[in-house]
């Protein structure tokens, strides 16, 4: 099927985009500080990097929390008087709470590291995940990274997952947080991902049942090690095109 990505992928999109052949640790670590989640991250893609573990997989949600990527402005930030954590991924700025499910992939990615691939694998399995569970029309907008949910009668689109990620020596950092059944209250005190002209949802509203993280853990897992292995084919799932947020914005 065809790729929805500027270029054609370094691999065939049936080959592993990991440099390892062994099983990902995952890691369930329940609620935890964002702080102590991105320390954490560090110290893993360091070991990682010098072949001292495997690749893993950490699963979480954090307390209430807004991270700011490298191309965030000011005019992004929260209007509500809670802090902000200026993080060292790309991408602009956004919430982590409960009810949102969070992954930060650990792999060595196979030489020639290819960024896009790696992403567009990410979202691939998030694509596939939220189609399981119901929401069918989900996809993407060309330009703007994450997963997408289709406006229809003057609705507007909406980003039901998110992504931003760091690679350092072929490591990966930072993920992929996909909105469960968490509030939508803390974006609309924020510009989200930089982006004013488009919505946020979550799996709950638009399935209109409760969808918590716990249901939805499994598949996003087993769907991003079938991603990243090339059992998982990325497609064109694209519905629209929308100017990329991040485009000619100086990073911080």
């Amino acid at each position: 099927m065809p790729m929805s990505a500027p270029r054609d992928p370094f691999f065939p999109a049936h080959q592993s985009i990991r440099a390892s052949s062994e099983p990902i640790d995952v890691r369930m670590l329940g609620t935890v500080d964002y702080q102590q989640a991105w320390d954490l991250q560090t110290e893993l893609a360091a070991k990682r990097a010098q072949d001292s573990i495997g690749d893993t997989l950490l699963v979480l949600e954090h307390p209430n929390v807004y991270t700011a990527g490298k191309r965030t402005q000011p005019e992004d930030r929260p209007r509500n008087g809670l802090p902000v954590i200026d993080v060292n991924r790309g991408g602009r700025i956004t919430w982590h709470g409960q009810g949102q499910l969070v992954m930060y992939p650990i792999i060595r990615l196979a030489e020639p590291v290819d960024v896009v691939d790696y992403v567009r694998r990410l979202e691939e399995a998030l694509i596939q995940s939220v189609r399981q569970a119901g929401i069918t029309t989900a996809g993407r907008i060309d330009g703007r990274s994450g997963v997408w949910v289709p406006g229809s009668n003057g609705q507007q689109h909406r980003k039901v997952a998110a992504l931003g990620i760091r690679i350092t020596r072929g490591v990966t950092m930072h993920g992929l947080a996909l909105n469960c059944n968490n509030t939508l209250e803390y974006y609309e005190h924020i510009v989200p991902c930089g982006i004013d002209d488009a919505g946020v949802t979550t799996m709950s509203a638009e399935l209109d049942r409760d969808i918590t993280t716990e249901a939805m853990t499994e598949p996003l897992i087993r769907e991003i090690t079938r991603a990243l292995a090339g059992e998982l084919q990325v497609a064109d799932h694209s519905f629209d095109q929308a100017p990329d947020p991040t485009k000619g914005i100086k990073r911080r």
